[in-house]
């Protein structure tokens, strides 16, 4: 079975930390995630969608990711049910948070945050590693390959096969 979500999109407000259950850190928050079709004529739609994030990974969130950040994620889809105040049975479909990752956008005075490559992974204990990203490893791709090589590539009498 598979179960995992990366989604890239603005922070909704600032994410807040709160401790639970004997200290534990915690933050709940929504991103904005754009819609890549655009129907002619309307504006681009928007969907949204809520996060939890625990221990290292909330801290870390609470401590660089603003409203309006671009921030990007990794996790797991869940769901869970609850009762409202008045009796109402809810479910809340949630994506809990287990690595996150800076996209590389500048701040107002033009300095890096850090770099778009940079990607932080969490365990449950509360610690963290960064995991270098392509960025670190980019090479010039000119001349690893000829087109001539690539079959699909090709033009045959003006038709490209």
């Amino acid at each position: 079975m598979l179960n995992r979500v990366v989604l890239m999109g603005r922070m909704v407000s600032d994410p807040e930390l709160k401790k639970i259950n004997g200290g534990i850190s915690v933050t709940t928050f929504r991103i904005a995630v754009d819609r890549t079709y655009v129907k002619g004529g309307s504006e681009r739609q928007v969907d949204f969608f809520d996060v939890v994030a625990r221990r290292g990974s909330a801290e870390f969130i609470c401590h660089n990711f603003p409203k309006g950040a671009l921030i990007a994620i990794g996790g797991q889809l869940q769901s869970r049910q609850y009762v409202t105040k008045d009796g109402q049975n809810r479910t809340a479909i949630e994506i809990i948070v287990d690595d996150v990752s800076f996209t590389g956008e500048r701040d107002n005075d033009n300095t890096d945050r850090i770099s778009g490559s940079q990607i932080r992974k969490f365990s449950e204990d509360g610690g963290s590693q960064e995991i270098p990203g392509y960025a670190d490893n980019m090479t010039d791709f000119q001349g690893w390959f000829n087109e001539d090589d690539l079959p699909f590539c090709k033009a045959k009498e003006g038709v490209i096969i």
